[in-house]
C-alpha cells in the first residue's frame, strides 16, 4: 500500500476475482461479478469524499445529516472495457454525471490512439473517478488522464480491476498526483502487453468477443 497505489484486500473482493480470473467462468458470469466487484471498489475509492449537513426531519426528530458536498463527482468510462466497471459505479451513485474517454492500442506501437472523447462540464470542480479494469502498459490509462487534465480535472482516482508493476510505475511517473486502486497487484507483462496471470482481455471477456 502507499499513497499512490492502494490494493483492495477485503476478502469479498478476492474471492469475486478469482472466479473472474477462471477461464470457465461465462460471459454473463463475469459481467456479474464485474459488476459486484465494482461496487466494492467505489466503496473504497469513495472513502474521502468531502460531506456536509443539511436540516432534516426524521420521525422522531431534527437532526442536522451528513451529505454529500460540492457538485456531484464524474465517472469517467475508458473505452470499451471501462463500461463494465461504470455500471456497478453507478449502481452505487447514480447521481454521478458520465464521460467517456475511446482508445484503443496499436498492436504494433502499444501506444494509445483515441478516437473518442466527451466528458462533463466543470471537471475542475469534480472528483473524477477514471475507470478501466486493467492497468497492463499504463499508456492507455496515462493517455485518458491526460486528456482529462487538459478538460481541467483536477482531482482525479484510477480504479481498476488488475494491476501490472509496469502500468503503476508508468502511472506514477506521469501522474504522481493520481491514486490507483485496484483488486490485485499482478506479477507481470508478457510480450504481448497482457497482465499475468490476469484474466486475458477484460473487453472480450466481458462482451463475448474474440
Amino acid at each position: 500500500m502507499s499513497d499512490h497505489l492502494t490494493v483492495v484486500t477485503h476478502p469479498l473482493v478476492q474471492h469475486k476475482l478469482t472466479l473472474m480470473r477462471d477461464h470457465n467462468a461465462s460471459t454473463a458470469k463475469f459481467r456479474q461479478l464485474l459488476r459486484e466487484i465494482s461496487q466494492l471498489l467505489a466503496y473504497e475509492i469513495t472513502r474521502e469524499l468531502d460531506l456536509t449537513t443539511k436540516r432534516i426531519e426524521t420521525p422522531l426528530t431534527e437532526m442536522d445529516a451528513p451529505v454529500l458536498d460540492g457538485k456531484k463527482l464524474a465517472l469517467i468510462s475508458i473505452l470499451r472495457a471501462g463500461n463494465g466497471l461504470l455500471d456497478g459505479v453507478l449502481e452505487l451513485i447514480p447521481g454521478a454525471r458520465v464521460g467517456f474517454v475511446g482508445l484503443y492500442r496499436d498492436p504494433k506501437s502499444l501506444q494509445a490512439v483515441e478516437y473518442y472523447f466527451k466528458v462533463p462540464d466543470a471537471l475542475e470542480d469534480r472528483l473524477v473517478i477514471a475507470v478501466d479494469p486493467m492497468l497492463a502498459t499504463g499508456n492507455s490509462s496515462v493517455a485518458a488522464i491526460d486528456k482529462l487534465k487538459e478538460a481541467g480535472a483536477r482531482n482525479i482516482r484510477f480504479m481498476c480491476l488488475l494491476a501490472a508493476p509496469e502500468g503503476v510505475a508508468r502511472m506514477k511517473d506521469a501522474h504522481p498526483d493520481v491514486r490507483i486502486v485496484t483488486a490485485a497487484l499482478d506479477s507481470h507483462l508478457n510480450e504481448k502487453g497482457y497482465i499475468v496471470p490476469g484474466l486475458g482481455d477484460a473487453g472480450d471477456r466481458m462482451f463475448g468477443t474474440k
